[in-house]
């Protein structure tokens, strides 16, 4: 939303900026959210004399329903988001009406609250007045108790929200994630309609750090006019707007078949590749992968981890990339068409296309290849070592299909939304209700996977049942034949409170990432070999030797599934390519073909290059193992074991 140019002097009284500076600060603001340029220098004036004025020309009223128009089951063309009895709406209140080709007609509305998520529930509990303020907008009954209320609000408040992004240079992915808002009792009593008469940006003003919304007319308003605004604003597909419209106005999508989400054609491949600019590298231009040499091999590396443990003799780190036999980078590799013509005898840290994988919706793309009973009900819930996903940037519809199915057959329909293309956490959120789901779906592209709602837990002395991931690292040296590698060190995480299907928004319940967290969030450590008998104590019934054996195996399926087809479809052969990937993993309670209980193992990201200061802090020949069992083949004495 926010374009904040740092090199723009600001004066320290913003009162006393001018014109040409207000525009250098938000030109690019105001332009791409579609404010007429006529109305620019009213939106300075305005916030300058701090003139709110839409009270001078508009009024709120409390419309009582009609008990058939109540029952008119879609809503029409406008519908009240507002829980309760009544229904609010906007009109015009000024006899002469309201001039939309005045420069003045633009109209500054405050902003109630401004959260990011994870954070709302303590600002209701902490910010003084501000739930019954909630509560009261929101039209929630007052006689609830605080907890009620909180409750209440933190569900009802996905139909009065809305967002935006600071977008600046130098931004980091934290500083990329949504700002929520809910507008002043005026604003959120503006109703939604399909024609509406006028439209409503937020905007970021940068001397004061202060958020606002714009609202301007699109017509001519007379008096008694509503004054109504578009909830599915830019959206012109009838499909499309009518999934956005959902959090207001119901409709039914189980007609939609929820398979056509969770697969893709063949172009999609085609057009990712494309996308990632990536060309496929030439068949036979390598020469003779180098084994059996003298002397070390010769390393170029850009991950300084590696620099400091990469201590056997057998390799040797140079400084000049041009020396190396074996590159070993972060960046990725787009052209591996000139690299295996140019440089055909020197090895890569990375295969053709390895992205099906590390990237959230494709790796549920290939997960889908592993099914082999193709009826409709295995083919949604795919393989059962992955989740069933989709990619709510285009299969928004199918994903609505399949939670309206879910809950008429009285199914779990736990999810957790996941960004596809960042990592740690961030902007990941957990929700059961259909309409927080679409709401959140608006800020960046995202996909939605099957929550586990009976995960395998873990007792911790000081805090309870909790729930744990594990993550393993697997090395990959070989496509054909298919030749996967795990190391035996793996590494825990865990939540820091009791694992319950309640309080979704409460990170240290639901999340176990706690290394990136602010606040001095406490980071619960248990090495591998301290966690075996202790695992083994709280589950007898289940040798971690069997269920390492079942990891193993769903990394088998994973990875045979993803080399099954030539690239783009699946991972490239490339002879002189290794590679190193962390793949997260959780368990849960599932059933067998026998109906035994078993320990299911679920993988919920696989991710490349992954950050190894923990394994080189704990384990000093992390790098030395990894390196030895790639390029040398050896796996004598080191914690490797063979999966394929």
């Amino acid at each position: 939303m926010a374009d904040a140019e740092q090199a723009v002097i600001v004066p320290v009284d913003h009162r006393q900026m001018d014109y040409p500076t207000f525009l250098k600060l938000h030109r690019g603001q105001l332009a791409n959210s579609g404010v007429p340029e006529v109305y620019w220098p009213g939106v300075q004036k305005k916030i300058r004399d701090e003139v709110y004025d839409a009270g001078h020309y508009f009024g709120m009223m409390q419309v009582e329903e009609d008990e058939e128009e109540g029952d008119d089951e879609g809503g029409g063309d406008r519908n009240n988001p507002t829980p309760g009895d009544h229904r609010w709406c906007v009109v015009v209140t000024s006899e002469d009406g309201v001039d939309s080709s005045d420069s003045s007609s633009i109209f500054l509305v405050d902003h109630a609250w401004t959260f990011q998520y994870g954070y709302a529930r303590l600002q209701l509990q902490q910010v003084p007045g501000l739930l019954g303020r909630m509560a009261a907008l929101m039209d929630i009954c007052q006689e609830l108790s605080e907890e009620e209320k909180t409750e209440r609000v933190l569900d009802e408040m996905w139909r009065f929200t809305w967002q935006y992004k600071l977008n600046f240079q130098g931004a980091t992915a934290d500083d990329k994630i949504a700002f929520w808002y809910v507008n002043d009792e005026f604003g959120s009593r503006i109703q939604h309609c399909d024609e509406p008469a006028c439209r409503m940006v937020p905007f970021y003003y940068v001397p004061t750090k202060t958020s606002y919304t714009l609202m301007w007319l699109l017509q001519d308003l007379d008096c008694g006019d509503e004054v109504t605004r578009d909830f599915a604003d830019g959206l012109s597909d009838d499909t499309e707007r009518k999934c956005r419209l959902l959090a207001w106005i119901p409709q039914d999508f189980t007609h939609i078949s929820p398979n056509q989400g969770i697969s893709v054609d063949d172009q999609f491949y085609w057009t990712r590749l494309k996308g990632c600019r990536e060309t496929l590298p030439i068949p036979d231009a390598t020469g003779n992968p180098l084994t059996n040499r003298e002397g070390p091999y010769k390393v170029y590396m850009d991950i300084q981890v590696i620099r400091d443990n990469l201590t056997d003799s057998q390799f040797q780190l140079v400084e000049e990339e041009s020396q190396a036999d074996i590159v070993w980078t972060r960046s990725h590799l787009r052209d591996f068409k000139t690299f295996s013509v140019d440089r055909p005898d020197v090895y890569i840290n990375q295969f053709p296309c390895e992205g099906i994988l590390t990237v959230k919706d494709c790796l549920a793309y290939i997960g889908q290849r592993a099914v082999t009973n193709q009826d409709p009900e295995a083919l949604e819930n795919g393989p059962k070592w992955l989740p069933t996903t989709f990619n709510l940037a285009w299969a928004l519809p199918q994903f609505v299909s399949s939670f309206q199915q879910r809950e008429e057959r009285g199914l779990d329909n736990h999810w957790i939304l996941k960004p596809w293309n960042l990592a740690r956490g961030l902007d990941t959120q957990v929700t059961n209700k259909l309409h927080h789901i679409i709401r959140l779906s608006e800020t960046s592209p995202k996909v939605a996977c099957k929550y586990l709602e009976d995960p395998v837990l873990y007792y911790r002395e000081d805090v309870g049942q909790v729930k744990m991931d594990i993550r393993y690292i697997v090395m990959l040296q070989s496509v054909k034949p298919l030749k996967l590698f795990a190391y035996k060190v793996f590494w825990l995480r865990f939540a820091n409170k009791p694992f319950s299907l309640d309080h979704l928004d409460e990170y240290e319940k639901h999340f176990t990432v706690m290394n990136y967290t602010e606040g001095g969030t406490k980071l619960h450590q248990v090495h591998y070999d301290d966690f075996i008998p202790i695992f083994e104590k709280q589950y007898p019934d289940f040798p971690w030797k069997g269920v390492e054996l079942s990891i193993f195996s769903a990394f088998r399926e994973l990875f045979e599934s993803a080399v099954s087809r030539e690239a783009p479809y699946g991972i490239g052969h490339y002879p002189m390519a290794r590679s190193l990937y962390a793949i997260d993993l959780m368990l849960k309670w599932d059933k067998n073909e026998q109906g035994e209980k078993i320990m299911q193992p679920v993988l919920l990201e696989v991710n490349f290059c992954p950050d190894c200061d923990r394994a080189c802090k704990y384990h000093p020949n992390f790098f030395n193992d990894i390196f030895s069992a790639l390029f040398l083949n050896d796996f004598a004495d080191r914690p490797v074991a063979v999966i394929s």
